[in-house]
């Protein structure tokens, strides 16, 4: 946690993935986040995985450091009390980031009559108000088709959720640069972040759509081959997996040498008439003449002989490893300030990451549990819309609210 974002209050009515972490990457940055959900949970309360006792580990990690609120937005009163909190008087206020339909009672200009100034990051599937998730948006772009082994044609789809995550984050970008411009002109804005334009601007940016149009048809399948420069799979001595990739002049020079490939590579330069120190494309084209020479020299090493001959090298490699092995490696959880061990109200405690990013000049700020659903019910209806305890207690007593959830 840092505070960069302090004294701002967010306000999130949201499900799933790429809306939530918009949220959270504002929390992580020291905005005070308000989620409400419906009594007894959203869409995504209990989606797995599930802590033994049937909590959702998936929902606590999306709403760490968030406050809740309980609302029976089945009813025009909860309704009411939403549109309330998404546009609460203040100049730190008015910041509201949804999934619900553009269309609605949280639509933008329904909103708007409440306070001109509203600034709404709306996260969509479709830019035409379509149904859309990170699945269904990927199969449509190609990507799947990509993916896979060149010897097998079907589709495959990938373990990460790549457009739900960089919506998110460009959700975040875009709430903050609209509250840049609300300082400068008074102005309120709606900013529109569908899933199938965030994955559709990534691969133009990438340079596959430029690609596909030339070719008239999209790359195909290959494996774990770097597409475009030297990089793959290989086994050692030792039965491990680790990927290889050698994109610069250096990186390949010093991986040649690490793995005396030196006078083999140049018989085969001579034989081609090319230079693979120039040219990472080239390489690339010359793959399956190229690769049984690594295949060879990584096979006679163990995992334990290659490593530090390849970081003193200073090449780029990894060993492929499940999950639980990464769990003790010191660059990524054991040890990496980004985690704190914290008691999540699933009951579990586990590492958890605050900011993604490191501020060396700011001190690190403990990371939040996620919040018992209902929680903050009473505390953000007095603090945000001033109601009273008689008020508030009235709204208890007809179903409207509900205070904290019990755990699972």
């Amino acid at each position: 946690m840092y505070g960069l974002l302090q004294g701002l209050h967010v306000v999130e009515g949201a499900a799933f993935v790429a809306a939530p972490s918009c949220g959270l990457y504002l929390a992580q940055m020291g905005a005070e986040v308000i989620r409400f959900d419906n009594i007894g949970g959203g869409p995504d309360f209990r989606r797995w995985p599930l802590a033994a006792n049937g909590a959702s580990l998936y929902w606590e990690g999306l709403n760490k450091g968030k406050k809740s609120v309980a609302l029976d937005l089945g009813r025009p009163e909860g309704r009411e009390i939403a549109q309330a909190l998404a546009t609460a008087p203040g100049d730190d206020r008015g910041l509201f980031v949804t999934n619900f339909p553009a269309e609605g009672f949280l639509g933008y200009e329904r909103l708007a009559k409440r306070r001109a100034d509203l600034i709404c990051v709306r996260v969509m599937g479709w830019a035409d108000g379509g149904q859309g998730m990170d699945y269904s948006i990927n199969a449509a772009l190609g990507v799947p088709l990509m993916t896979g082994r060149p010897d097998d044609p079907r589709p495959v789809n990938h373990t990460l959720p790549a457009w739900d995550l960089l919506t998110g984050a460009y959700a975040a970008f875009g709430l903050t640069s609209a509250l840049l411009a609300r300082h400068r002109d008074g102005r309120g804005r709606e900013i529109r972040v569908p899933l199938s334009d965030v994955g559709a601007a990534s691969l133009a940016n990438l340079g596959m759509v430029a690609e596909t149009l030339l070719q008239g048809h999209q790359r195909p399948q290959m494996g774990n081959d770097l597409y475009g420069g030297f990089g793959r799979d290989f086994e050692t001595a030792d039965k491990q997996r680790l990927m290889l990739v050698a994109l610069t002049p250096a990186q390949w020079s010093k991986a040649l040498i690490a793995l005396d490939l030196g006078p083999q590579v140049a018989t085969l330069e001579a034989e081609l008439g090319v230079s693979f120190a120039r040219d990472e494309g080239v390489r690339f084209t010359h793959r399956a003449r190229l690769y049984p020479l690594f295949e060879r020299a990584i096979a006679a090493r163990s995992v334990a002989e290659l490593g530090p001959a390849l970081d003193a090298a200073g090449i780029t490699w990894g060993r492929y490893q499940p999950l639980e092995m990464a769990l003790s490696d010191r660059r990524l959880f054991d040890g990496n300030p980004l985690f704190q061990q914290v008691e999540q109200p699933s009951g579990v405690a586990y590492p958890s990451p605050g900011a993604m990013g490191t501020i060396p000049q700011d001190q690190r700020g403990p990371v939040q549990p996620a919040p018992r659903l209902g929680q903050h019910t009473d505390e953000v209806l007095a603090d945000l819309l001033g109601l009273s305890g008689a008020e508030i207690g009235a709204l208890h007593d007809a179903g409207v609210v509900a205070g904290p959830m019990e755990p699972a």
